[in-house]
């Protein structure tokens, strides 16, 4: 587990989350007039999985059950392809989303048998798991006992991953979604995290072998508010600083419906104000990294060139921002 955190870490080097719901990637395509088929999505992956030289700025890549048992154009399983090429695999294990005692909060499915799967992984050469939550801000959300509920299934999930030689990653997503201010996301986004690791700790899961992946500090899309760099940064380290124990290695930040540039601005600023953190800061990005590159894609073959030349031109900036040299 040691020696899997050093490269998802190392220095310059992030997370490309390709790890995409078959509900999530079939939003995506659809968005292009693409219908998303299990071969298409073959297609999408290798396309991003073998732009030359990315392995520079990703230690790891985020795969979704489905990418795992794929093949590339040669013939060779992602997993396998990407160990080759330097890049450490690793799979989403959560099931998805369900709704909280009828409300309109969201809890992450119990997932029976992760024990058994993570057998099944370890033999394919994976090496760490992620497991996502998500947390609603409101007036009234999320409720006491919602963060009870979704933090314990999360804290399970690090424990039987760690069980099974993986290193988890455990992913308290604070959603963008609502017309919160900045000082109302601080606030929940600290309690989240205090909480969470309160959990890890009393279930005796060895927080020296969890990364963190988690929101920046935002208000909400519908607020009419947009913070700056600055600001973002300042809210952001405030939260860690008052609710990640100092044991956890590494922290990786998600996009989270920000634009492309938006999170590698706001990456960019936060890693300039580290200051003495004790954490490695980097990043875990979804739409961030892919957007302009499955835009430029678009399905196409002939496209594949120029979409892997804007995925690897991102990924550049995007590990520019991870050491604060944007």
């Amino acid at each position: 587990m040691y020696e899997t955190i050093q490269k998802l870490l190392a220095s310059g080097k992030g997370l490309l989350a390709a790890d995409e719901s078959t509900h999530t990637i079939e939003k995506r395509f659809a968005a292009l007039g693409l219908t998303s088929t299990p071969e298409l999505n073959r297609k999408y992956r290798g396309m991003l999985f073998t732009t030359n030289g990315v392995e520079e700025f990703l230690g790891g890549i985020i795969m979704f059950d489905e990418t795992v048992r794929q093949k590339n154009d040669d013939g060779i399983l992602f997993p396998e392809y990407l160990i080759n090429k330097g890049i450490v695999p690793g799979i989403k294990v959560d099931g998805g989303l369900e709704p909280f005692n009828g409300t309109e909060e969201q809890i992450t499915k119990k997932q029976v048998g992760l024990a058994d799967r993570l057998k099944e992984y370890s033999g394919m050469g994976l090496a760490f798991t992620k497991w996502r939550g998500v947390f609603l801000i409101s007036d009234i959300f999320p409720t006491d006992a919602f963060l009870e509920e979704n933090l314990d299934r999360m804290t399970e999930f690090a424990k039987i991953s760690q069980k099974g030689g993986f290193v988890p990653i455990v992913e308290p997503e604070v959603l963008l979604d609502g017309n919160h201010t900045t000082t109302r996301c601080e606030e929940i986004e600290t309690k989240v995290l205090k909480l969470l690791f309160e959990k890890l700790k009393a279930a005796g899961v060895d927080l020296t072998n969890v990364i963190l992946k988690t929101s920046m500090v935002l208000p909400g899309k519908e607020s009419g508010v947009k913070a700056e760099p600055l600001e973002v940064a300042n809210a952001t380290l405030r939260t860690l600083k008052n609710s990640v124990p100092e044991a956890v290695p590494g922290i990786v930040f998600l996009s989270g419906g920000q634009t492309p540039d938006e999170a590698t601005n706001n990456l960019n600023e936060i890693v300039k104000l580290k200051a003495d953190s004790p954490w490695q800061l980097s990043f875990s990005f979804a739409r961030a990294l892919q957007e302009e590159a499955m835009s430029a894609w678009a399905g196409k073959d002939e496209n594949v060139s120029k979409a892997q030349e804007i995925l690897y031109a991102r990924a550049k900036k995007v590990s520019l921002a991870r050491k604060g040299e944007l």
